[in-house]
Protein backbone atom coordinates (compact mmCIF):
# COMPACT_ATOMS: atom_id res chain seq x y z
CA UNK A 1 0.00 0.00 0.00
CA UNK A 2 1.21 3.36 -1.13
CA UNK A 3 1.03 5.78 1.92
CA UNK A 4 0.54 8.49 -0.43
CA UNK A 5 -3.30 6.92 -1.24
CA UNK A 6 -3.57 5.88 2.39
CA UNK A 7 -5.88 6.95 5.35
CA UNK A 8 -3.79 7.17 8.30
CA UNK A 9 -4.84 9.91 10.00
CA UNK A 10 -2.37 9.98 12.68
CA UNK A 11 -2.08 12.60 15.76
CA UNK A 12 0.66 14.13 17.24
CA UNK A 13 -0.72 14.96 20.96
CA UNK A 14 -2.38 12.22 23.11
CA UNK A 15 -6.27 13.11 23.13
CA UNK A 16 -7.14 14.07 26.22
CA UNK A 17 -9.77 11.38 26.97
CA UNK A 18 -7.33 8.55 26.38
CA UNK A 19 -6.08 6.75 29.65
CA UNK A 20 -3.46 4.28 29.31
CA UNK A 21 -1.44 3.84 26.46
CA UNK A 22 -3.55 0.91 23.81
CA UNK A 23 -6.17 3.84 24.26
CA UNK A 24 -3.69 6.48 23.13
CA UNK A 25 -1.83 4.63 20.86
CA UNK A 26 -4.48 3.19 18.94
CA UNK A 27 -5.93 7.03 18.25
CA UNK A 28 -2.87 8.57 17.94
CA UNK A 29 -1.42 5.99 15.04
CA UNK A 30 -4.94 6.13 12.73
CA UNK A 31 -5.69 2.81 14.08
CA UNK A 32 -9.40 4.26 15.10
CA UNK A 33 -11.66 6.53 16.19
CA UNK A 34 -14.42 7.56 18.85
CA UNK A 35 -17.90 8.36 17.45
CA UNK A 36 -19.44 8.51 21.15
CA UNK A 37 -18.62 7.14 24.25
CA UNK A 38 -17.59 3.31 24.44
CA UNK A 39 -18.55 3.12 20.32
CA UNK A 40 -15.31 3.07 17.83
CA UNK A 41 -14.60 2.97 14.29
CA UNK A 42 -12.38 0.89 13.02
CA UNK A 43 -10.12 2.68 10.47
CA UNK A 44 -8.02 0.57 7.75
CA UNK A 45 -4.77 -0.32 9.70
CA UNK A 46 -6.85 -1.41 12.85
CA UNK A 47 -9.48 -3.04 10.87
CA UNK A 48 -6.79 -4.86 8.97
CA UNK A 49 -5.59 -6.07 12.96
CA UNK A 50 -9.34 -7.21 13.45
CA UNK A 51 -8.98 -9.36 10.77
CA UNK A 52 -5.67 -10.86 11.58
CA UNK A 53 -6.81 -11.71 14.66
CA UNK A 54 -10.12 -12.95 13.76
CA UNK A 55 -8.28 -15.39 11.22
CA UNK A 56 -6.26 -16.83 13.82
CA UNK A 57 -9.44 -17.41 16.20
CA UNK A 58 -11.08 -19.53 13.38
CA UNK A 59 -8.31 -21.68 12.32
CA UNK A 60 -7.76 -22.83 15.89
CA UNK A 61 -11.34 -22.94 16.94
CA UNK A 62 -12.06 -24.81 13.19
CA UNK A 63 -9.02 -27.18 14.16
CA UNK A 64 -11.39 -28.42 17.09
CA UNK A 65 -14.19 -29.44 15.24
CA UNK A 66 -16.42 -25.83 15.73
CA UNK A 67 -18.32 -24.70 12.98
CA UNK A 68 -19.22 -21.09 12.18
CA UNK A 69 -22.15 -19.20 11.57
CA UNK A 70 -23.41 -15.46 12.10
CA UNK A 71 -26.62 -14.73 13.61
CA UNK A 72 -28.26 -11.61 14.54
CA UNK A 73 -27.31 -9.48 16.54
CA UNK A 74 -31.19 -8.47 17.26
CA UNK A 75 -32.97 -10.46 19.58
CA UNK A 76 -36.24 -10.84 20.46
CA UNK A 77 -37.55 -10.40 24.29
CA UNK A 78 -39.78 -13.79 24.24
CA UNK A 79 -36.29 -15.53 23.95
CA UNK A 80 -34.72 -13.50 26.81
CA UNK A 81 -37.94 -14.01 29.08
CA UNK A 82 -37.94 -18.01 28.06
CA UNK A 83 -34.45 -18.23 30.23
CA UNK A 84 -34.88 -15.46 32.65
CA UNK A 85 -33.11 -13.58 31.95
CA UNK A 86 -34.86 -10.48 30.11
CA UNK A 87 -35.89 -8.66 33.80
CA UNK A 88 -32.40 -9.69 35.74
CA UNK A 89 -29.75 -8.87 32.97
CA UNK A 90 -30.11 -5.35 33.46
CA UNK A 91 -29.73 -1.95 32.66
CA UNK A 92 -26.18 -2.58 30.68
CA UNK A 93 -29.10 -4.57 27.89
CA UNK A 94 -29.80 -2.18 25.03
CA UNK A 95 -33.58 -2.47 24.42
CA UNK A 96 -35.28 -0.85 21.38
CA UNK A 97 -39.04 -1.82 19.98
CA UNK A 98 -40.19 -1.97 16.30
CA UNK A 99 -42.84 -0.19 14.23
CA UNK A 100 -45.31 -2.49 15.83
CA UNK A 101 -44.24 -1.94 19.24
CA UNK A 102 -42.70 -5.80 19.95
CA UNK A 103 -39.31 -5.20 22.15
CA UNK A 104 -36.20 -6.40 21.19
CA UNK A 105 -32.36 -6.59 22.51
CA UNK A 106 -29.09 -5.70 21.17
CA UNK A 107 -27.14 -9.07 21.75
CA UNK A 108 -25.27 -8.36 24.73
CA UNK A 109 -24.47 -12.41 24.62
CA UNK A 110 -26.23 -15.07 22.47
CA UNK A 111 -26.66 -18.29 24.95
CA UNK A 112 -30.49 -17.70 24.34
CA UNK A 113 -30.60 -17.89 20.66
CA UNK A 114 -28.21 -20.39 19.93
CA UNK A 115 -30.43 -22.79 21.67
CA UNK A 116 -33.13 -21.88 20.32
CA UNK A 117 -31.37 -22.94 17.11
CA UNK A 118 -30.64 -25.95 17.96
CA UNK A 119 -33.80 -27.42 19.80
CA UNK A 120 -35.30 -27.06 16.73
CA UNK A 121 -32.95 -28.88 14.73
CA UNK A 122 -30.95 -31.67 16.80
CA UNK A 123 -33.54 -34.08 17.96
CA UNK A 124 -30.93 -37.37 18.89
CA UNK A 125 -27.81 -37.71 20.49
CA UNK A 126 -26.43 -39.25 17.23
CA UNK A 127 -26.26 -35.84 15.62
CA UNK A 128 -23.86 -34.65 18.87
CA UNK A 129 -21.51 -33.08 20.05
CA UNK A 130 -21.73 -30.20 17.95
CA UNK A 131 -19.95 -26.68 18.36
CA UNK A 132 -21.08 -23.56 16.88
CA UNK A 133 -19.84 -20.23 17.24
CA UNK A 134 -19.59 -16.84 15.43
CA UNK A 135 -17.10 -14.04 15.36
CA UNK A 136 -19.73 -10.79 15.66
CA UNK A 137 -20.69 -7.40 17.31
CA UNK A 138 -22.34 -7.23 20.78
CA UNK A 139 -23.49 -4.37 22.44
CA UNK A 140 -23.32 -3.54 26.34
CA UNK A 141 -24.44 -0.38 27.61
CA UNK A 142 -21.90 0.01 30.48
CA UNK A 143 -22.29 2.57 33.07
CA UNK A 144 -18.71 3.84 32.16
CA UNK A 145 -17.06 3.26 29.14
CA UNK A 146 -12.86 3.79 29.65
CA UNK A 147 -10.42 2.70 28.46
CA UNK A 148 -10.87 2.31 24.94
CA UNK A 149 -12.23 -0.99 23.46
CA UNK A 150 -11.37 -2.63 26.67
CA UNK A 151 -14.15 -1.40 28.32
CA UNK A 152 -16.61 -0.54 25.24
CA UNK A 153 -20.67 -0.33 25.09
CA UNK A 154 -20.21 -1.91 20.98
CA UNK A 155 -17.57 -4.27 20.79
CA UNK A 156 -16.58 -7.35 18.98
CA UNK A 157 -16.82 -10.73 20.00
CA UNK A 158 -16.10 -14.30 19.07
CA UNK A 159 -18.90 -16.39 20.89
CA UNK A 160 -19.31 -20.25 20.98
CA UNK A 161 -21.61 -22.38 22.32
CA UNK A 162 -20.94 -26.50 23.18
CA UNK A 163 -23.87 -28.94 22.97
CA UNK A 164 -22.88 -32.49 24.45
CA UNK A 165 -25.66 -35.51 25.56
CA UNK A 166 -23.40 -35.77 29.42
CA UNK A 167 -21.56 -34.17 31.31
CA UNK A 168 -18.13 -36.35 30.18
CA UNK A 169 -18.85 -35.17 26.66
CA UNK A 170 -19.27 -31.17 28.03
CA UNK A 171 -16.01 -31.81 30.04
CA UNK A 172 -13.86 -32.83 26.73
CA UNK A 173 -15.48 -29.31 24.66
CA UNK A 174 -14.74 -27.48 27.64
CA UNK A 175 -11.22 -29.20 26.92
CA UNK A 176 -11.03 -28.66 23.75
CA UNK A 177 -11.97 -24.93 24.04
CA UNK A 178 -9.33 -24.28 26.43
CA UNK A 179 -6.83 -26.23 24.20
CA UNK A 180 -7.87 -23.95 21.26
CA UNK A 181 -7.72 -20.61 23.48
CA UNK A 182 -3.96 -21.58 24.65
CA UNK A 183 -3.08 -22.01 21.07
CA UNK A 184 -4.85 -18.61 19.94
CA UNK A 185 -2.82 -16.31 22.81
CA UNK A 186 0.07 -18.50 22.19
CA UNK A 187 0.15 -17.29 18.50
CA UNK A 188 -0.50 -13.63 19.13
CA UNK A 189 2.45 -13.67 21.40
CA UNK A 190 0.51 -12.44 24.21
CA UNK A 191 1.49 -13.28 27.64
CA UNK A 192 -1.53 -14.67 29.89
CA UNK A 193 -2.63 -16.89 32.62
CA UNK A 194 -5.67 -19.08 32.89
CA UNK A 195 -7.35 -18.04 36.36
CA UNK A 196 -10.76 -19.69 38.08
CA UNK A 197 -13.63 -17.28 36.95
CA UNK A 198 -16.81 -15.98 38.45
CA UNK A 199 -19.81 -17.28 36.05
CA UNK A 200 -21.75 -14.28 36.88
CA UNK A 201 -24.68 -13.60 35.12
CA UNK A 202 -24.24 -16.86 32.66
CA UNK A 203 -24.46 -18.81 35.41
CA UNK A 204 -22.73 -22.67 34.67
CA UNK A 205 -20.82 -24.66 37.36
CA UNK A 206 -17.18 -23.63 36.57
CA UNK A 207 -15.60 -20.98 34.03
CA UNK A 208 -11.97 -20.31 33.63
CA UNK A 209 -10.38 -16.66 31.76
CA UNK A 210 -7.42 -15.82 29.99
CA UNK A 211 -6.00 -13.26 30.84
CA UNK A 212 -3.34 -10.92 29.37
CA UNK A 213 -0.99 -9.50 31.65
CA UNK A 214 -0.98 -5.50 31.88
CA UNK A 215 -0.41 -3.37 34.70
CA UNK A 216 -3.06 -0.96 33.30
CA UNK A 217 -5.78 -4.38 33.41
CA UNK A 218 -9.21 -3.89 34.75
CA UNK A 219 -8.88 -7.32 35.83
CA UNK A 220 -6.99 -8.69 39.45
CA UNK A 221 -5.44 -12.10 39.89
CA UNK A 222 -4.56 -13.58 42.60
CA UNK A 223 -2.15 -16.78 41.62
CA UNK A 224 0.22 -18.95 43.83
CA UNK A 225 4.46 -19.56 42.60
CA UNK A 226 4.67 -22.61 44.39
CA UNK A 227 1.90 -24.25 42.67
CA UNK A 228 -0.97 -23.91 40.08
CA UNK A 229 -3.54 -22.42 41.49
CA UNK A 230 -4.81 -19.10 40.05
CA UNK A 231 -7.77 -16.95 40.13
CA UNK A 232 -9.54 -13.59 39.75
CA UNK A 233 -9.95 -12.12 42.61
CA UNK A 234 -14.00 -11.71 42.23
CA UNK A 235 -13.80 -15.61 43.02
CA UNK A 236 -10.19 -16.52 44.63
CA UNK A 237 -11.33 -18.21 47.96
CA UNK A 238 -9.78 -16.51 50.81
CA UNK A 239 -8.07 -18.52 53.82
CA UNK A 240 -8.23 -16.45 56.84
CA UNK A 241 -7.59 -18.19 60.40
CA UNK A 242 -8.77 -16.44 63.08
CA UNK A 243 -9.33 -18.97 65.51
CA UNK A 244 -9.72 -17.82 69.21
CA UNK A 245 -10.00 -19.74 72.47
CA UNK A 246 -10.15 -16.90 74.31
CA UNK A 247 -13.18 -16.71 77.27
CA UNK A 248 -16.39 -14.85 76.36
CA UNK A 249 -16.20 -11.31 78.11
CA UNK A 250 -19.10 -9.41 79.49
CA UNK A 251 -20.54 -7.23 76.99
CA UNK A 252 -19.49 -3.03 77.53
CA UNK A 253 -21.41 -0.47 75.94
CA UNK A 254 -18.57 2.45 75.28
CA UNK A 255 -18.85 5.99 74.31
CA UNK A 256 -17.06 6.59 70.96
CA UNK A 257 -17.64 10.36 69.73
CA UNK A 258 -16.67 10.60 66.08
CA UNK A 259 -15.41 7.54 65.69
CA UNK A 260 -17.07 6.13 62.35
CA UNK A 261 -14.21 4.39 60.19
CA UNK A 262 -12.12 1.21 61.18
CA UNK A 263 -8.95 3.40 61.05
CA UNK A 264 -9.95 5.94 64.03
CA UNK A 265 -11.86 3.02 66.06
CA UNK A 266 -7.83 1.03 65.90
CA UNK A 267 -6.73 4.61 67.17
CA UNK A 268 -9.12 5.47 69.22
CA UNK A 269 -8.87 1.59 70.98
CA UNK A 270 -5.41 0.52 70.59
CA UNK A 271 -6.14 -2.73 69.26
CA UNK A 272 -5.56 -4.27 65.84
CA UNK A 273 -7.88 -3.88 62.92
CA UNK A 274 -8.98 -8.11 63.03
CA UNK A 275 -10.62 -7.19 66.63
CA UNK A 276 -13.56 -5.46 65.25
CA UNK A 277 -16.95 -6.55 63.12
CA UNK A 278 -16.94 -3.77 60.51
CA UNK A 279 -20.44 -3.74 59.10
CA UNK A 280 -21.40 -2.62 55.64
CA UNK A 281 -25.27 -2.07 54.60
CA UNK A 282 -26.70 -2.62 51.51
CA UNK A 283 -30.16 -2.63 49.45
CA UNK A 284 -30.82 -6.10 47.76
CA UNK A 285 -33.59 -6.20 45.73
CA UNK A 286 -35.14 -3.39 47.69
CA UNK A 287 -34.67 -4.47 50.97
CA UNK A 288 -31.97 -3.67 53.37
CA UNK A 289 -29.29 -6.04 54.33
CA UNK A 290 -26.45 -5.39 57.10
CA UNK A 291 -23.48 -7.50 56.64
CA UNK A 292 -20.55 -8.16 59.44
CA UNK A 293 -16.98 -9.25 57.87
CA UNK A 294 -13.34 -8.97 60.06
CA UNK A 295 -12.61 -5.48 60.42
CA UNK A 296 -9.13 -5.92 58.71
CA UNK A 297 -10.95 -7.22 55.73
CA UNK A 298 -12.66 -5.90 52.65
CA UNK A 299 -15.71 -6.87 51.24
CA UNK A 300 -15.95 -8.77 47.91
CA UNK A 301 -19.35 -7.53 46.33
CA UNK A 302 -19.00 -10.00 43.96
CA UNK A 303 -19.29 -13.00 46.63
CA UNK A 304 -21.91 -11.34 48.10
CA UNK A 305 -24.00 -10.80 44.71
CA UNK A 306 -23.59 -15.00 44.45
CA UNK A 307 -24.54 -15.63 47.78
CA UNK A 308 -27.54 -13.52 47.79
CA UNK A 309 -28.26 -14.90 43.76
CA UNK A 310 -28.84 -11.45 42.86
CA UNK A 311 -28.33 -9.53 39.32
CA UNK A 312 -25.24 -7.39 39.84
CA UNK A 313 -27.68 -3.71 39.64
CA UNK A 314 -29.97 -5.09 41.88
CA UNK A 315 -27.06 -4.42 44.96
CA UNK A 316 -26.39 -0.93 45.98
CA UNK A 317 -24.77 0.83 48.91
CA UNK A 318 -27.72 1.84 51.55
CA UNK A 319 -27.80 5.97 51.68
CA UNK A 320 -27.51 7.68 55.08
CA UNK A 321 -31.19 8.02 55.70
CA UNK A 322 -31.68 4.10 55.24
CA UNK A 323 -28.80 3.39 57.53
CA UNK A 324 -30.66 5.75 59.99
CA UNK A 325 -34.18 4.08 59.64
CA UNK A 326 -32.90 0.76 60.16
CA UNK A 327 -30.27 1.15 63.10
CA UNK A 328 -31.58 4.12 64.98
CA UNK A 329 -27.98 5.92 64.50
CA UNK A 330 -26.07 7.76 62.18
CA UNK A 331 -23.22 6.17 59.43
CA UNK A 332 -20.57 4.63 61.35
CA UNK A 333 -22.14 2.95 64.30
CA UNK A 334 -23.83 0.05 62.44
CA UNK A 335 -23.68 -3.17 63.74
CA UNK A 336 -25.12 -6.56 64.38
CA UNK A 337 -27.03 -5.95 67.84
CA UNK A 338 -30.29 -4.26 68.13
CA UNK A 339 -31.33 -4.09 64.42
CA UNK A 340 -34.65 -3.42 63.74
CA UNK A 341 -36.85 -6.08 63.30
CA UNK A 342 -36.76 -8.05 60.11
CA UNK A 343 -33.39 -6.44 58.90
CA UNK A 344 -31.36 -9.25 57.19
CA UNK A 345 -28.36 -9.67 58.94
CA UNK A 346 -25.32 -11.87 57.28
CA UNK A 347 -22.18 -12.62 58.50
CA UNK A 348 -18.99 -13.92 56.89
CA UNK A 349 -18.17 -17.34 58.79
CA UNK A 350 -14.80 -15.91 60.43
CA UNK A 351 -16.85 -13.21 62.47
CA UNK A 352 -18.26 -16.41 64.37
CA UNK A 353 -15.06 -17.95 65.44
CA UNK A 354 -13.80 -14.24 66.74
CA UNK A 355 -14.06 -13.73 70.69
CA UNK A 356 -15.19 -10.76 72.13
CA UNK A 357 -14.76 -8.46 69.14
CA UNK A 358 -15.66 -4.45 69.05
CA UNK A 359 -19.25 -3.81 67.17
CA UNK A 360 -21.14 -1.17 65.76
CA UNK A 361 -23.66 -0.29 68.74
CA UNK A 362 -26.46 1.24 66.57
CA UNK A 363 -26.66 4.17 68.86
CA UNK A 364 -25.00 7.37 67.38
CA UNK A 365 -21.26 7.76 68.92
CA UNK A 366 -21.27 4.50 71.16
CA UNK A 367 -19.83 0.54 69.94
CA UNK A 368 -19.76 -2.35 72.03
CA UNK A 369 -17.34 -4.47 73.19
CA UNK A 370 -16.81 -8.08 73.62
CA UNK A 371 -19.63 -8.97 71.11
CA UNK A 372 -19.73 -12.89 70.39
CA UNK A 373 -21.39 -14.36 67.97
CA UNK A 374 -24.19 -16.78 68.87
CA UNK A 375 -23.92 -15.15 72.35
CA UNK A 376 -25.15 -11.45 71.07
CA UNK A 377 -26.12 -11.95 67.45
CA UNK A 378 -26.90 -14.16 65.05
CA UNK A 379 -27.72 -14.12 61.46
CA UNK A 380 -26.86 -16.08 58.10
CA UNK A 381 -23.27 -17.36 57.68
CA UNK A 382 -21.87 -16.82 54.31
CA UNK A 383 -18.90 -19.40 54.44
CA UNK A 384 -16.14 -16.39 52.49
CA UNK A 385 -17.37 -13.02 51.64
CA UNK A 386 -13.77 -11.49 51.40
CA UNK A 387 -12.11 -10.16 49.15
CA UNK A 388 -8.30 -12.27 48.22
CA UNK A 389 -5.23 -9.70 49.52
CA UNK A 390 -1.54 -9.99 49.00
CA UNK A 391 0.29 -12.58 50.97
CA UNK A 392 -3.16 -14.70 51.77
CA UNK A 393 -2.74 -18.48 51.69
CA UNK A 394 -2.90 -20.34 48.76
CA UNK A 395 -6.37 -22.72 49.30
CA UNK A 396 -4.27 -25.31 47.44
CA UNK A 397 -1.15 -25.55 48.87
CA UNK A 398 -0.61 -23.05 51.60
CA UNK A 399 1.82 -20.91 50.37
CA UNK A 400 1.57 -17.09 50.04
CA UNK A 401 -0.65 -15.66 47.43
CA UNK A 402 1.07 -13.21 44.55
CA UNK A 403 -1.26 -10.41 43.37
CA UNK A 404 -1.15 -9.37 39.48
CA UNK A 405 -3.25 -7.15 36.39
CA UNK A 406 -4.43 -7.90 33.61
CA UNK A 407 -7.18 -7.96 31.19
CA UNK A 408 -9.74 -10.55 30.06
CA UNK A 409 -9.08 -11.66 26.71
CA UNK A 410 -10.82 -14.87 26.74
CA UNK A 411 -13.57 -17.18 29.05
CA UNK A 412 -15.25 -20.39 28.63
CA UNK A 413 -18.14 -21.67 30.91
CA UNK A 414 -19.33 -25.04 31.56
CA UNK A 415 -23.22 -23.83 31.88
CA UNK A 416 -24.37 -27.28 32.02
CA UNK A 417 -28.45 -27.21 32.03
CA UNK A 418 -28.70 -23.46 32.65
CA UNK A 419 -30.29 -23.11 29.78
CA UNK A 420 -31.12 -26.38 27.51
CA UNK A 421 -33.34 -26.56 30.83
CA UNK A 422 -35.05 -23.42 31.05
CA UNK A 423 -35.42 -22.76 27.17
CA UNK A 424 -36.81 -27.01 26.88
CA UNK A 425 -34.31 -27.88 24.55
CA UNK A 426 -34.04 -31.50 24.48
CA UNK A 427 -32.86 -34.38 22.69
CA UNK A 428 -33.12 -38.10 22.46
CA UNK A 429 -30.42 -40.46 23.80
CA UNK A 430 -29.57 -43.50 22.89
CA UNK A 431 -32.95 -45.36 25.31
CA UNK A 432 -34.97 -43.09 23.67
CA UNK A 433 -35.57 -40.96 26.51
CA UNK A 434 -35.46 -37.07 26.15
CA UNK A 435 -32.95 -35.35 28.33
CA UNK A 436 -31.87 -31.52 27.50
CA UNK A 437 -28.59 -30.54 26.00
CA UNK A 438 -25.50 -30.12 28.23
CA UNK A 439 -23.62 -26.62 27.39
CA UNK A 440 -20.63 -24.98 27.64
CA UNK A 441 -20.04 -20.91 26.70
CA UNK A 442 -16.80 -20.07 25.16
CA UNK A 443 -16.22 -16.23 24.28
CA UNK A 444 -12.98 -14.63 23.06
CA UNK A 445 -13.40 -10.34 22.79
CA UNK A 446 -11.64 -9.88 19.27
CA UNK A 447 -11.47 -5.99 19.65
CA UNK A 448 -10.00 -6.01 23.12
CA UNK A 449 -7.46 -8.66 22.34
CA UNK A 450 -6.01 -5.69 19.98
CA UNK A 451 -5.98 -3.16 23.03
CA UNK A 452 -4.19 -6.16 25.15
CA UNK A 453 -1.57 -6.50 22.57
CA UNK A 454 -1.05 -2.72 22.57
CA UNK A 455 -0.79 -2.47 26.31
CA UNK A 456 2.22 -5.33 26.08
CA UNK A 457 3.92 -4.05 23.18
CA UNK A 458 4.52 -0.72 22.84
CA UNK A 459 7.24 2.12 24.05
CA UNK A 460 7.64 5.44 24.41
CA UNK A 461 7.54 6.21 20.44
CA UNK A 462 4.48 4.41 19.61
CA UNK A 463 2.93 0.70 18.84
CA UNK A 464 5.41 -2.64 18.18
CA UNK A 465 3.29 -5.19 16.52
CA UNK A 466 4.32 -8.32 16.14
CA UNK A 467 4.65 -10.18 13.28
CA UNK A 468 1.94 -12.22 13.12
CA UNK A 469 -0.90 -9.13 13.86
CA UNK A 470 0.81 -6.42 12.71
CA UNK A 471 -1.13 -4.32 9.60
CA UNK A 472 1.87 -4.83 7.51
CA UNK A 473 4.65 -6.91 7.59
CA UNK A 474 7.07 -4.36 6.21
CA UNK A 475 7.49 -0.48 6.01
CA UNK A 476 10.09 0.91 2.80
CA UNK A 477 10.66 4.92 3.46
CA UNK A 478 11.70 6.64 0.98
CA UNK A 479 13.57 9.40 2.78
CA UNK A 480 13.35 11.95 0.16
CA UNK A 481 10.41 10.91 -2.07
CA UNK A 482 11.94 13.60 -4.75
CA UNK A 483 15.47 11.88 -5.93
CA UNK A 484 15.54 9.44 -8.65
CA UNK A 485 17.21 6.87 -7.42
CA UNK A 486 15.88 6.85 -3.86
CA UNK A 487 12.43 6.90 -4.97
CA UNK A 488 13.35 3.81 -8.06
CA UNK A 489 14.78 1.56 -5.33
CA UNK A 490 12.00 2.19 -3.26
CA UNK A 491 9.57 1.23 -5.87
CA UNK A 492 11.27 -1.64 -7.10
CA UNK A 493 12.18 -3.43 -3.72
CA UNK A 494 7.95 -2.72 -3.07
CA UNK A 495 7.15 -4.75 -5.72
CA UNK A 496 9.60 -7.07 -4.87
CA UNK A 497 8.02 -8.23 -1.48
CA UNK A 498 4.77 -7.94 -3.20
CA UNK A 499 4.89 -10.40 -5.53
CA UNK A 500 6.23 -12.34 -2.35
CA UNK A 501 2.81 -12.25 -0.71
CA UNK A 502 4.74 -9.83 1.76
CA UNK A 503 2.32 -7.04 3.06
CA UNK A 504 3.96 -4.03 2.40
CA UNK A 505 4.02 -0.17 2.84
CA UNK A 506 5.85 1.99 0.55
CA UNK A 507 6.22 5.48 2.55
CA UNK A 508 6.46 7.65 -0.67
CA UNK A 509 5.29 10.65 0.63
CA UNK A 510 6.75 13.81 -0.25
CA UNK A 511 7.14 14.79 3.85
CA UNK A 512 10.33 15.67 5.97
CA UNK A 513 11.99 12.37 6.76
CA UNK A 514 11.25 13.28 10.49
CA UNK A 515 7.72 13.26 9.94
CA UNK A 516 8.04 9.71 8.05
CA UNK A 517 10.21 8.47 11.03
CA UNK A 518 7.77 9.55 13.48
CA UNK A 519 4.84 7.93 12.07
CA UNK A 520 6.77 4.82 11.21
CA UNK A 521 7.75 4.57 14.78
CA UNK A 522 3.80 5.19 15.49
CA UNK A 523 2.33 2.92 13.63
CA UNK A 524 4.52 -0.07 14.52
CA UNK A 525 5.18 -1.94 11.22
CA UNK A 526 7.86 -5.23 12.24
CA UNK A 527 10.27 -4.76 9.24
CA UNK A 528 11.61 -1.42 8.72
CA UNK A 529 13.25 -0.57 5.37
CA UNK A 530 14.69 2.61 4.44
CA UNK A 531 15.91 3.67 1.65
CA UNK A 532 18.27 7.27 1.88
CA UNK A 533 21.27 8.46 0.42
CA UNK A 534 23.22 5.36 -0.25
CA UNK A 535 20.44 3.85 -3.12
CA UNK A 536 22.85 4.70 -5.81
CA UNK A 537 25.02 2.12 -4.75
CA UNK A 538 22.20 -0.34 -3.96
CA UNK A 539 22.76 0.01 -0.21
CA UNK A 540 19.64 0.21 2.30
CA UNK A 541 19.09 0.23 5.73
CA UNK A 542 17.26 -2.53 7.84
CA UNK A 543 16.11 -2.58 11.22
CA UNK A 544 13.08 -4.23 13.30
CA UNK A 545 10.79 -1.91 15.09
CA UNK A 546 11.07 -4.30 18.23
CA UNK A 547 15.09 -3.27 18.49
CA UNK A 548 17.31 -0.52 18.21
CA UNK A 549 19.64 -1.92 16.10
CA UNK A 550 20.26 -0.59 12.37
CA UNK A 551 22.39 -2.42 9.51
CA UNK A 552 23.29 -1.44 6.32
CA UNK A 553 22.64 -4.94 3.33
CA UNK A 554 22.46 -4.44 -0.27
CA UNK A 555 18.98 -3.90 -1.48
CA UNK A 556 19.33 -7.32 -3.27
CA UNK A 557 19.05 -9.35 0.39
CA UNK A 558 16.15 -7.48 1.44
CA UNK A 559 13.97 -10.59 0.27
CA UNK A 560 16.25 -12.73 1.95
CA UNK A 561 16.63 -11.01 5.62
CA UNK A 562 12.52 -10.67 5.40
CA UNK A 563 12.07 -14.33 4.86
CA UNK A 564 14.71 -14.52 7.68
CA UNK A 565 12.53 -13.03 10.07
CA UNK A 566 9.38 -15.00 8.96
CA UNK A 567 11.25 -18.16 9.85
CA UNK A 568 12.11 -17.23 13.20
CA UNK A 569 8.80 -16.14 14.10
CA UNK A 570 7.18 -19.48 13.38
CA UNK A 571 5.42 -17.65 9.97
CA UNK A 572 4.44 -19.06 6.25
CA UNK A 573 4.65 -16.55 3.54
Amino acid sequence: MRMSNMYMPTLREVPAEAEIPSHQLLLRAGMMRKLVSGVYSYLPLGYRVIRKIENIVREEMDRQGAQELLMSAIQPKELWEESGRWSTFGPEMFRLKDRNDREFCLGPTHEEYFTSLIKDEVKSYKQLPLNLYQIQTKYRDEKRPRFGVIRAREFIMKDAYSFDKDEEGMRESYRKMWEAYDRVFTRLKLKFRVVEGDSGAMGGSSSHEFIAMAETGEGVIAYCEACDYAATNEKAKVVYNIESDEAERELERVHTPNVTTIDELQEFFNIEKNRFGKALVYIAKGDPVVVIIPGDRELNETKLINYLGIPEHELVMADENIIEEITNAKKGFTGPIGLKDGVRLIVDSRITRMKNIIVGGNETDYHIKNANYGRDFKGEIAEDLLLVEEGDICPKCGAPLKMDRGIEVGNIFQLGTKYSSSLNAKFLDEDGKEKPFIMGSYGIGVSRTVAAIVEQYHDENGIIWPLVVAPYHVIITVVNSNNEEQSQLGEKLYSELINEGIEVMLDDRNERAGVKFNDRDLIGIPIRITVGKKAGENIVEYSLRKDNEKIEISADKVLEKVKEEFKKEGLKL
